[in-house]
């Protein structure tokens, strides 16, 4: 028996609770099994039970044999004297604190379904773990996990953001801007377009803004793309024009070998990105401020429909000519940069200012997107899962990233009704 079913048993009160005895035949009421503890000492704190007359409250300590107390040298720490009852798979001997005295000891009975449900779980090479038996769980229970886990993933991005914030002195817009020129990097050149971002205060690109090619030429001067040996005429004056920036505003460029350009697509090199987030900038000042100030599905998606300067409809880089194809930023990538920068930043934003009306809209955006294209989403559809738009996908990836992947059952809702099925 393992120790960790243990614990989820205990917590949900997965056990009779009727006719509870310590191995000393004292009768036993479990008031309250306790706060779980994920730090060092004690396995429940705060736990009330009911020994014979007695209510005791204190902690709640959990192993598979009562020997294990020994084991860990809990009879020496201080730390378990705390310890009102010792709660047991298997009794096979007294545990006692460091002043001598005995802990009541109770030994666990389960249904035995529960285990083998653990089990099987455990065992499990598919996808999932319970990719067998999910289609047991109703359709609603999934939706009610599907609201929490997304609630769940956009906590998470939001502490993110408030360190940036911390970093930037509050400054939202700084940090917007920072958070989207790494959205542009589309995974495999994130960390090279937030370094380009930080290397680059938005106040100094500000200050430029209806100028595109001066956009172009601090961006990529700081890029470090503007190399000597791959420039042609368009892009020997993109430099001509940084080297006068850099030296007025004082800038150090990013490293080029940051960027990356192995197995990409044309339409993906940071040349194309960069061009693309020139024009977005140039189109839109205050773009945070503009984006909470209508948080309306359509105006974002047009905001960010904006073209490069004409030199990048006949090239995907510097000095190599190519066919004509406006580099406009498809809906995919539109909407892909809503889905993981706009919309954690106006929850964020919305969380903060306590505006529960743009927390509502914000979500609403989720639910008026289609749903992400991967692999992974593509496999919650294998299982008959509904993933209808993005609220869906978001809310899935967080459960197989944070719950399946990592095997956490015992701390998923469904996992919990996969082990309750007899």
């Amino acid at each position: 028996m393992k120790e960790s079913i243990l614990h989820y048993v205990w917590q949900n009160k997965l056990f009779s609770l009727q006719n509870l005895t310590t191995t000393d035949e004292e009768r036993v009421e479990v008031v309250d099994v306790g706060r779980i503890n994920t730090d060092a000492g004690p396995d429940f704190f705060n736990a009330k039970i009911k020994i014979a007359d007695t209510i005791w409250a204190g902690n709640v300590e959990i192993h598979t044999h009562s020997s294990d107390w020994n084991k860990h040298n809990h009879q020496l720490d201080k730390a378990y004297d705390s310890v009102i009852l010792h709660v047991v798979s298997t009794v096979d001997t007294e545990i006692f604190r460091t002043d001598g005295t005995k802990i009541p000891q109770l030994e666990l009975k389960f249904p035995d379904f529960i285990a083998h449900n653990y089990e099987q779980l455990c065992s499990q090479q598919k996808w999932i773990p319970c990719a067998d038996k999910i289609h047991l769980i109703p359709a609603i229970f999934i939706q009610s996990w599907k609201n929490a886990l997304l609630a769940e993933r956009l906590e998470q991005k939001m502490n993110a953001i408030e360190v940036l914030l911390k970093d930037n002195n509050q400054h939202w817009e700084e940090a917007f801007y920072i958070t989207l020129a790494r959205s542009f990097g589309f995974g495999i050149n994130n960390q090279a377009f937030e370094s380009l971002a930080k290397s680059l205060p938005v106040s100094i690109l500000g200050k430029h803004k209806d100028q595109l090619f001066q956009l172009e030429a601090l961006l990529f001067g700081q890029s470090g793309l503007l190399c000597l040996d791959e420039l042609d005429e368009y892009a020997t004056s993109l430099k001509k024009e940084y080297d006068f920036l850099q030296s007025k505003y004082g800038l150090t460029p990013i490293k080029k070998s940051e960027w990356k350009l192995l197995r990409l697509r044309p339409d993906n090199f940071p040349h194309v990105r960069i061009a693309q987030f020139a024009a977005l900038v140039h189109s839109s000042s205050k773009l945070f401020s503009k984006i909470v100030g209508n948080p309306d599905i359509e105006y974002i998606q047009q905001l960010f429909s904006c073209e490069t300067s004409f030199y990048w409809n006949t090239h995907y880089l510097f000095a190599h000519e190519s066919v004509l194809n406006v580099k406009r930023l498809g809906k995919l990538s539109v909407n892909g940069i809503i889905v993981n920068t706009v919309v954690p930043f106006l929850f964020c934003y919305a969380s903060q200012k306590k505006n529960d009306e743009l927390k509502d809209k914000t979500l609403q955006i989720l639910e008026r997107i289609p749903a992400e294209r991967n692999s992974i989403v593509s496999n919650w559809k294998n299982l008959d899962l509904k993933v209808e738009n993005a609220f869906d996908s978001q809310a899935l990836l967080q459960l197989k990233k944070q719950y399946c992947d990592e095997r956490k059952c015992l701390r998923c809702r469904i996992g919990h009704k996969v082990l309750t099925l007899e």
